[in-house]
């Protein structure tokens, strides 16, 4: 079977069957009937941001054929210097970025986040509290419209966090516009007005997609469409290059979101890439360490007070734990506990966002009118009860001896006033009054293990964790870790509440220990989320107790859903291929799932049989076959991609006889017309015209085929195929057979003859076999949601 990847395609694209498809027309050599007749139906458009778009995979594989080498060959010693330079001079450009703009969300939202709230507190000051709930709602809602309508109606690609398609895009899969500069303006914009507007969203997610987005940009070599472009920087226009600046922008974001630049590294290695080296570590290290220096110089300059309301809620740096901590052997049973509860949460948590987004789906195929009207409903929601919460919890009189002003003047605090009257504070109001940061830092605070009331904790842990699942979904920029960190805070203090003087450790330890466990319970990251907790409180003597957390929590967690970022990949229908093989494909060959009828071209092609191909197929790679008089036999001669064939049928050098080619007619192309194009229009088989006299002329492929592609017997197993398929980072594998009495090539493997869903489909039998994660027992939270929830997902 040939690549059967999208490009051209509309959204609404449906695959055709085997027996609706009409094949063409073409003699017996070029088409190849396969075993199995039935095309591969897996879906090729998948849920981008917040719309269905065509997908395609990406090529990894360094293609090697006559012309390609010739021009490597031609390159000097400065050209490859050149070449190597410019890797680090683009590292160096995606770290200054990400910094500036990771330091410029954060100002943004700390200004207009905070001008809300100061407002707002005066008027209640003034005892206007109709007036007061009126401004944060209206305010509220103007924001979460505006971060929807543009996110909609812009760049749906925006929507949602980016990390799954930034990990998609890492293993291989491509999609129109998650890169463009449409979707990075929207995704800084868009990120701002979410945040700004007390959704339970963070911008730690969206600033992972934002510097992914620099990285491709900057990649690309410019915009042809513009004159932008840069001809020293077409080494670049290839996928292998364009996945490296990628990875690197994704661990810039991070590193901008929590100023963590050693946790950036890590959680691009252990969360996003599919494919690792030294080199790319090496590189990888020095953008995050120029993203840290670009964030230092930055803030060193607000200190001065020219950022407005920019604090130290701006860049989360968390540095209020106490300086000395101590814990014995009788702290580690809490500990456990913690770590325990936690993997339960971020399972039960997964369990039900997934089925949330289930019906937000539902509800987005709708229209945008839905999206936004889902939008509106859930921006009212999150404003009542940040609003009206806080009037049930009672009036606490102010601690003596605080070094900060009780009841807090401004918008920031752990001492906040609300209705009560003078030298009292609301601790509820102190939660859910703050922007997430300043919750956080609340939360995190040494030495306040008196503040807040049990009961305070417990309304809002309740409301955090729901707050935090339905609003992920809302067609806007919008991150998971913030609210993950805020939710695991509040149960980690409650827990440290309920222990008493069974424990020694600080309230605010606890609650740091309890975002560890809650982010190794949903996204199971062990490494990089401890490095990145210990770069938020700056202090290293959390290091054992925060790995032995993470480690419980995962470990439980990991019995009953998958982490969060795998469970949306799949939701969206990203067809991922994960790093495990399932124990059915062991009993598997090649051979078993290989499906046709497979399309090939002769080493000399006529035009109008390429055009006709290209045509009626989706497909995007085609092997070249030589035969006589070319070759004693029919031969296997290499592979050539869709996108080749159309840069030759546009140049039209064309050849009036099938005869080979020479040298000199190779020199009217340049590699930069076979360098792949970056975000934007792709080049169409309808877009070119052609005569009738130049149907009927030839073209030699030889110089242009892939002439060492990657290919697997027909006996191998499946499982060995997927693993070299996967690891390799291949878009096309040639099966070959066993025997030389044979065609020399017997079908094409593409990421979706890997995907569950066609191999069950061939062999349904092997449902039994397929490996199935352990379950909590018959009283698990997760097992009593699941069934009552089946039922209703099923419609879905």
């Amino acid at each position: 079977m040939a690549s059967k990847d999208l490009q051209d395609y509309p959204a609404d694209f449906e695959p055709e069957t085997a027996d609706d498809q009409e094949l063409p027309l073409l003699e017996p050599h070029h088409r190849i009937d396969l075993r199995r007749s039935a095309s591969n139906a897996t879906s090729q458009v998948a849920l981008i941001g917040s719309n269905v778009c065509p997908i395609e995979s990406l090529d990894f594989e360094m293609i090697e054929n006559d012309f390609i080498k010739h021009d490597w060959r031609s390159r000097g010693r400065s050209q490859i210097l050149r070449y190597v330079l410019l890797k680090w001079t683009l590292c160096f450009l995606i770290g200054a970025i990400a910094g500036c703009v990771g330091f410029f969300n954060n100002l943004a939202v700390e200004n207009i986040a905070g001008v809300k709230f100061v407002v707002t507190s005066n008027m209640m000051l003034a005892n206007k509290y109709a007036w007061a709930f009126g401004v944060f709602a209206v305010s509220n809602f103007v924001l979460t419209m505006f971060a929807s309508v543009i996110t909609a109606c812009i760049a749906p690609a925006a929507a949602g966090s980016g990390i799954p398609e930034v990990k998609a895009y890492l293993n291989g899969v491509d999609a129109p516009d998650i890169f463009s500069l449409r979707t990075l303006a929207v995704k800084i914009v868009g990120s701002i007005a979410a945040v700004s507007s007390s959704l339970h969203v963070g911008k730690a997610g969206p600033m992972v997609h934002t510097g992914a987005c620099i990285a491709s940009i900057l990649g690309q070599g410019g915009s042809r469409k513009y004159g932008l472009t840069c001809k020293w920087l077409r080494y670049f226009k290839n996928d292998r290059d364009r996945r490296d600046l990628v990875t690197c922008g994704a661990a810039a974001g991070v590193a901008a979101a929590f100023r963590a630049p050693v946790g950036g590294v890590l959680f691009a290695l252990e969360s996003v890439a599919s494919w690792w080296r030294s080199a790319l570590l090496w590189r990888t290290f020095f953008t995050t360490a120029i993203v840290a220096v670009v964030l230092r110089a930055l803030i060193d300059i607000c200190k001065s007070g020219k950022c407005g309301l920019f604090g130290k809620g701006g860049l989360i740096m968390f540095d209020v734990t106490a300086d000395k901590i101590t814990y014995h052997l009788v702290d580690l049973p809490p500990v456990i506990v913690l770590g325990i509860i936690g993997g339960i949460l971020g399972s039960l948590y997964n369990f039900l966002l997934e089925k949330v987004l289930r019906i937000y789906n539902h509800i987005n195929e709708k229209g945008i009118a839905y999206k936004l009207l889902l939008a509106a409903g859930i921006s009212v929601l999150t404003s009542c009860c940040l609003f009206g919460l806080p009037w049930l919890a009672s009036c606490r009189p102010c601690p003596a001896g605080l070094k900060e002003a009780c009841p807090s003047i401004g918008r920031s605090g752990n001492f906040k006033k609300f209705q009560c009257a003078p030298d009292h504070y609301n601790d509820l109001a102190s939660l859910f009054f703050n922007t997430n940061d300043d919750t956080i830092r609340n939360l995190f605070s040494a030495g306040t293990d008196d503040v807040f009331n049990r009961y305070s904790i417990i309304v809002f842990f309740v409301m955090s964790y729901f707050l935090g699942i339905i609003s992920y979904g809302v067609v806007a920029p919008s991150g998971l870790f913030v609210p993950v960190i805020l939710t695991g805070a509040t149960y980690g203090r409650l827990v440290g509440m309920l222990m008493g003087s069974h424990s020694t450790l600080d309230h605010g330890l606890f609650a740091v220990l309890g975002s560890a466990s809650l982010l190794g319970g949903t996204m199971r990251m062990t490494v990089s989320v401890c490095v990145i907790i210990l770069e938020l409180t700056n202090n290293l003597l959390l290091l054992p107790l925060v790995m032995l957390v993470l480690l419980i929590s995962k470990s439980v967690a990991d019995t009953s859903t998958a982490n969060i970022y795998d469970l949306i990949v799949k939701l969206k229908g990203l067809p991922y291929l994960e790093a495990h093989v399932e124990p059915y494909m062991r009993q598997l060959t090649v051979s078993d799932v290989v499906t046709g009828p497979l399309q090939i071209f002769n080493g000399v092609e006529k035009i109008s049989t390429i055009v006709h191909v290209l045509k009626t197929t989706g497909h995007h790679g085609f092997p070249v076959i030589d035969k006589p008089p070319f070759s004693p036999s029919r031969v296997l001669f290499g592979i050539i991609s869709r996108a080749h064939l159309l840069v030759l049928l546009k140049k039209r050098e064309f050849l009036n006889s099938c005869t080979l080619s020479s040298f000199e007619d190779t020199k009217h192309f340049s590699a930069d017309d076979f360098a792949k194009r970056g975000s934007g229009k792709r080049d169409s088989i309808d877009d070119i015209e052609l005569t009738a006299e130049e149907m009927e002329m030839f073209v030699d492929l030889h110089p242009f085929s892939n002439t060492s592609p990657y290919t697997v017997v027909e006996t191998m197993s499946l499982a060995k195929a997927v693993i070299l398929f996967r690891e390799v980072g291949l878009r096309h594998l040639l099966v070959i057979p066993k025997s030389s009495d044979r065609e020399p090539v017997v079908g094409i493997l593409t990421r979706h003859d890997f995907m569950p869903e066609h191999i069950l489909g061939l062999h349904p039998l092997l449902q039994r076999s397929r490996s199935k994660r352990l379950r909590f027992g018959k009283f698990a939270p997760v097992t009593l949601l699941r069934s009552c929830f089946s039922s209703y997902g099923d419609t879905l």
